[in-house]
């Protein structure tokens, strides 16, 4: 009776993996058929300086769809509630209002483009998104450069994505190693920093160039040369499968002591071990008040046992 109830989802199942199957196969299909045309040459038209309207992506359409669904997963779960601000490198579009969870409260955008102006386009997508969806999301639509955030104050954002940026950023003559240095920068200690990215960039991996930030610790009276520290104490990554161009996904912390000097990270040290150490104080406390309360019930149903045993 078993081997027959679980026959039919066994029937699902299968049903399921050669949809997939057939769909995966349909993809790659399609994207040999199209990668093998002759390119359409872009257009321009002196007299009003206009460009080809067709649909640039950058990368192809199986590896844009699969990391639009790594970004969109990776934002959703990777971003704390205690989160409040939120700062996109490259903003093209309105798919970032959707991706945010619905704990955020601003989203300040920057831009890939050489002259660091937001598209009128991509204005108006996240209006609209935002209007949609009806989070409260504030939109905080500044046309500044992704590699220069100098409009923007030290520690004020919360965590900051950056979802296939870097290479539009190369393209467009931007130095996308010093749009991390700022976000480094603009980062809270504690904040995050979200990617998705090409596992290589202009010949360096990406990876390698989060992992190697560091910043200058400020000095000490017995310190004659500057001390570098890195920025993140955490980075974890995985490679994004299923693409043609290899990308990676991950999320970098950065680190609660970033930027304190050494006898602010020794002060800030011993305020932990004294709140490790009250919270189990209070632990130990709130235990030994629950054996003294199982006592007293034990002692009291033994007492009222012996008054029925005397009656």
């Amino acid at each position: 009776r078993n081997r027959t109830q679980k026959l039919p989802n066994l029937i699902i199942t299968m049903k399921l993996n050669v949809v997939a199957l057939a769909a995966c196969l349909w993809v790659n299909v399609a994207y040999t058929v199209f990668a093998f045309q002759p390119q359409i040459p872009h257009t321009h038209t002196k007299a009003f300086g206009m460009r080809n309207t067709a649909l640039g992506m950058g990368v192809d359409l199986v590896t844009y769809l699969r990391t639009e669904w790594i970004s969109a997963a990776l934002v959703t779960n990777q971003i704390p509630r205690s989160f409040d601000v939120c700062l996109q490198l490259g903003t093209e579009d309105g798919r970032m209002v959707n991706f945010l969870p619905r704990t955020m409260r601003k989203l300040i955008t920057s831009s890939a483009a050489a002259d660091g102006t937001i598209p009128v386009s991509a204005r108006r997508q996240l209006e609209q998104q935002n209007i949609r969806r009806g989070a409260g999301l504030k939109l905080e639509i500044l046309d500044q450069r992704a590699d220069d955030l100098s409009g923007m104050e030290d520690e004020s954002v919360d965590c900051v994505v950056s979802l296939l940026a870097a290479q539009q950023m190369v393209d467009n003559g931007l130095d996308w190693q010093q749009s991390l240095i700022e976000a480094t920068r603009v980062l809270k200690p504690g904040g995050r920093l979200l990617f998705v990215e090409q596992t290589t960039v202009e010949g360096f991996n990406y990876l390698d160039v989060v992992k190697g930030l560091t910043y200058v610790r400020k000095g000490e009276d017995d310190e004659s040369e500057e001390v570098r520290e890195p920025v993140f104490e955490e980075v974890g990554s995985d490679p994004c499968d299923l693409t043609l161009v290899p990308h990676i996904a991950g999320v970098a912390i950065k680190a609660e002591d970033a930027g304190l000097s050494k006898e602010e990270k020794d002060a800030m040290e011993k305020k932990k071990e004294s709140d490790v150490s009250a919270e189990r104080a209070f632990m130990a406390f709130e235990r030994g008040r629950k054996k003294k309360k199982v006592k007293k019930a034990v002692a009291g149903e033994g007492e009222g046992e012996e008054a029925i045993a005397g009656k």
